[in-house]
C-alpha cells in the first residue's frame, strides 16, 4: 500500500515506457505553418498584421524554431506581410528560423529572395510539388517535367542564396520510384531538407515509418546532410499519431498549426504536439504559454476552441462528477496541486497554464459543493450542502455559480 507521496510520476504506473525507453535520432524541431497553411482553411480570418506579429513572439516564447511565415507568390498582402514578419524576427532578435512556400517556379522564388534581401534573414524556401500518380494523370504532368522544374526551381533559389526544403505534395501516395527521381535530382541541386509531406492526410503509422525509411535511404545514397520534415493533415484523424510515428523513426522537424486550422479537416495540432512530447520526455520546452498560444489564434483566426478540445478545451480540467472530483478535492486539500493535476487527469493542468475546476451538477456529490462553498467563503453546513445537492440533482445542466449562488440565498431564506 502506498503511504508516501514521492515524485508523482511513482504513483503511476505508465504502460507507455514498458516496452522500453526510445532515443530518439535527432533533437526533434517544430515548423508553426499557422501563418500560412493555417490560413488556407475556408472558415478563418486572415489577420492583420499586428495580430500575426503577436503570435509570431508567442511561437518563439514556446520555442518553436521554424515559422512558415506566408505564400509571397499569392499577391502583394502575402508579401508585404511575409516581410514585416521576417524583419521582426531580425530587428526582435527571435529565436525562429522562417520560411515561405513557393512552387517550383522561379516566379514563386523571387519574392523570397526580396524578403530574405530586404529582412537582412536567410529565409527558407519551401518550394512544393506534386507528386502521386493520382495528381500527375489529373494535372496531365510526366515525371520528366516534375524533374525539370525541381532542377530549375532548387537551383535558383540555391544561387540565390536561400536555403532551400523541397516538399513532394501527396507524398503518402506517390510511387517510391518517382520519389526517389525527385529527392535525388533536389538534393544534386543543393537541397538540403526534404519535406515527406501526407497532404491529404492518407497515412496511417506503419505507413509513415515505412516511408520515412524509404526516404532515408535516398539521402544515405545520396551521401550529403539532407535533414527530413513531417507534414501531416488530419483528415483520418491520426495527424498526432503520424506526427509522433515520424519522429520515432526519424524524422528531424515536424510541421503543425495551431488548433489544426488549415484545409479540409485541417492540419497536425502543433499543440497537442507539443503536450504529448512534453509528456514524453522528449522536449523541455517551457509550456505554459501554450494556452494563451491557443486563445489568440482562436480570435485572431475567428476560430472557436471545441468545448472538449485537449488541453485547451474550457471542459478539458472540469469536473461535476462526484468520484472525480472527490479524489480532485482531497488532494487540494492536501495543499498538493500536482497531486489534484494528476490523479483523475493524463494531462496536469499547471504544466500548460491551466487550472481544475471543481463544479456541480446532476453527477455530483457532497465533496463538489462542499468544495465550492469553501472556494465562495460560505461554510457548508450539513443542511445547506444536502440542499444545494438536491438542486443540483434535479436540475438537467451543471449549475452556473450564480445558480449556485441562487440555491444559497434560497436556503437562507427558508430557513
Amino acid at each position: 500500500m502506498i503511504n508516501q507521496r514521492g515524485d508523482i510520476r511513482d504513483l503511476i504506473f505508465d504502460w507507455n515506457k514498458q516496452a522500453g525507453s526510445h532515443s530518439l535520432l535527432s533533437q526533434i524541431e517544430f515548423d508553426d505553418e499557422t501563418l500560412r497553411d493555417g490560413l488556407q482553411s475556408p472558415s478563418v480570418s486572415n489577420p492583420p498584421i499586428e495580430e500575426k506579429l503577436e503570435i509570431l513572439h508567442l511561437m518563439a516564447r514556446l520555442g518553436i524554431q521554424a515559422a512558415n511565415i506566408g505564400l509571397p507568390g499569392a499577391g502583394r498582402r502575402s508579401e508585404a506581410d511575409a516581410l514585416r514578419l521576417a524583419r521582426e524576427i531580425a530587428h526582435a532578435d527571435l529565436p525562429i528560423a522562417p520560411n515561405c512556400a513557393a512552387r517550383t517556379m522561379i516566379k514563386d522564388i523571387e519574392p523570397i529572395v526580396r524578403i530574405s534581401q530586404k529582412s537582412g534573414i536567410a529565409v527558407e524556401a519551401s518550394t512544393f510539388i506534386g507528386s502521386s500518380p493520382i495528381r500527375l494523370y489529373t494535372e496531365n504532368w510526366s515525371v520528366e517535367r516534375l524533374l525539370a522544374h525541381t532542377e530549375e526551381a532548387v537551383t535558383f533559389a540555391v544561387k540565390e542564396g536561400l536555403p532551400v526544403m523541397y516538399v513532394t505534395e501527396d507524398t503518402t501516395r506517390a510511387h517510391p520510384d518517382v520519389l526517389e527521381k525527385l529527392y535525388t535530382t533536389a538534393i544534386e541541386c543543393g537541397a538540403r531538407r526534404i519535406c515527406i509531406a501526407d497532404t491529404v492526410g492518407h497515412s496511417i503509422p506503419r505507413g509513415v515509418r515505412e516511408i520515412v525509411k524509404f526516404v532515408r535511404g535516398i539521402i544515405l545514397k545520396s551521401g550529403e546532410a539532407v535533414k527530413i520534415d513531417w507534414h501531416g493533415h488530419c483528415d483520418r484523424g491520426m495527424a498526432l499519431l503520424n506526427a509522433i510515428e515520424a519522429i520515432e523513426a526519424g524524422v528531424s522537424r515536424v510541421h503543425g498549426t495551431a488548433l489544426a486550422v488549415g484545409e479540409r479537416c485541417g492540419n497536425l495540432p502543433i499543440d497537442l504536439l507539443l503536450v504529448n512530447l512534453k509528456l514524453l520526455g522528449w522536449i523541455d520546452n517551457d509550456l505554459t504559454a501554450l494556452h494563451e498560444y491557443c486563445k489568440k489564434v482562436s480570435s485572431s483566426l475567428g476560430v472557436p476552441i471545441p468545448r472538449n478540445y485537449p488541453v485547451f478545451g474550457s471542459d478539458a480540467f472540469r469536473t461535476a462528477t462526484g468520484v472525480h472530483a472527490s479524489a480532485v478535492v482531497k488532494a487540494l486539500r492536501r495543499g498538493d496541486t500536482e497531486l489534484a493535476d494528476w490523479v483523475y487527469s493524463g494531462v496536469p493542468a499547471g504544466m500548460f497554464g491551466r487550472n481544475q475546476r471543481i463544479e456541480v451538477g446532476p453527477m455530483s456529490g457532497q465533496a463538489n459543493v462542499s468544495y465550492w462553498l469553501e472556494k465562495n467563503g460560505i461554510e457548508p453546513e450539513k443542511e445547506l450542502v444536502r440542499s444545494i445537492l438536491e438542486r443540483a440533482k434535479e436540475s438537467d445542466h451543471t449549475l452556473s455559480d450564480h445558480d449556485l449562488h441562487e440555491a444559497v440565498h434560497s436556503y437562507r431564506r427558508e430557513r
